[in-house]
């Protein structure tokens, strides 16, 4: 008979059983899926009382996974898709265990049942050019620092690259000679290449010239030579946001991020008759359907749509209910 794996036991085998040898998930997704547990074990601690080595399956049912989740949004303020990614990565693991011990079933389908929250979708936070060019007039280039973040910053507005693409770059992903473009592995493990302009090629040249890199060596390192971090790039964005919102006024009313950098290009090439499917590939989304968001967030798109439609010639008049009943259900 089959001995029963414990909790520690299953977390363990889930990570490197399920994940790494069976799925083969990337460096991103098994980081974001820790995180998650790191989360849920310290819940756990604090409100079971029970060291993480001691829990047992039960212990980890559905109330307590509710509990969880409303602490994340309650106590760590969590919007609902954090919370959404958060329960992915539970049921994920519930579901790994619902295979491995049968004998849980009961409790892994009640916490599989736990649906993910419904959110308001709000439209995507993106700059205009003039806005972009006030940020890449930020970085002091008078300095090494200032002149990789500027080249750093030149590559992500016009290329859209995801912060982590960016950080994850290496000398050797830069080809500038004929057919400028830069090569990433993305998303799903998606490698694309990006092609570059002219203005790029210049500023990057220079830039990999005084870097004096290996080829596998960060193209954007530290003050220490190692790979930036996720946290360092946000820093210096914000940084040099704080330095721009100075002469454009408009940016004091935008929170910038990385992502609203890609999301910028995603927008530029929208507004110049890019495709929806070049946009797609640009990006490195695994469906078209993903560029729909900046559809929504588009006004210029949508008042082109309103100046080729004819208003209608009818008088406007208010609906008035028959009788009382219509008149209540008219109030509700």
């Amino acid at each position: 008979m089959k001995a029963k794996l414990s909790f520690a036991a299953l977390l363990q085998n889930y990570f490197t059983d399920r994940l790494m040898q069976q799925r083969n998930a990337s460096p991103h997704t098994i980081a974001s899926y820790r995180d998650t547990f790191r989360l849920l074990l310290a819940f756990a601690q604090e409100s079971l009382r029970k060291h993480p080595d001691t829990l047992q399956i039960q212990d980890l049912d559905a109330p307590f996974v509710g509990r969880f989740l409303e602490h994340l949004e309650k106590d760590r303020k969590n919007a609902a898709q954090s919370r959404n990614i958060r329960l992915a990565a539970v049921h994920s693991f519930f579901r790994y265990v619902a295979l491995q011990e049968p004998a849980v079933s009961a409790i892994t389908q009640r916490v599989l049942a736990i649906p993910g929250k419904r959110h308001v979708t709000k439209p995507v936070d993106f700059l205009t050019q003039p806005e972009i060019e006030v940020l890449l007039a930020s970085p002091d280039q008078g300095t090494w620092r200032g002149r990789r973040d500027y080249s750093l910053l030149l590559l992500a507005t016009q290329t859209g690259l995801r912060v982590s693409e960016l950080i994850g770059l290496r000398c050797q992903d830069l080809v500038l000679g004929t057919g400028a473009h830069v090569r990433c592995l993305g998303k799903g493990r998606r490698e694309r290449c990006t092609p570059l302009r002219s203005e790029a090629v210049k500023v990057l040249r220079t830039w990999l010239r005084e870097r004096n890199g290996q080829a596998t060596e960060p193209l954007f390192p530290s003050a220490q030579g190692q790979q930036l971090s996720r946290d360092a790039v946000e820093d210096l964005l914000a940084k040099h946001v704080r330095t721009a919102r100075l002469s454009c006024p408009s940016l004091k009313q935008k929170r910038v991020s990385p992502h609203v950098l890609r999301h910028s290009v995603a927008m530029n090439l929208l507004q110049h008759g890019v495709d929806r499917s070049v946009i797609a590939l640009w990006l490195g989304h695994a469906t078209m359907e993903t560029v729909e968001v900046y559809l929504h967030a588009n006004l210029e798109l949508k008042e082109q749509a309103l100046a080729k439609t004819e208003p209608f010639n009818v008088r406007q008049r208010r609906f008035k209910p028959a009788d009382q009943l219509l008149r209540f259900l008219n109030g509700l």
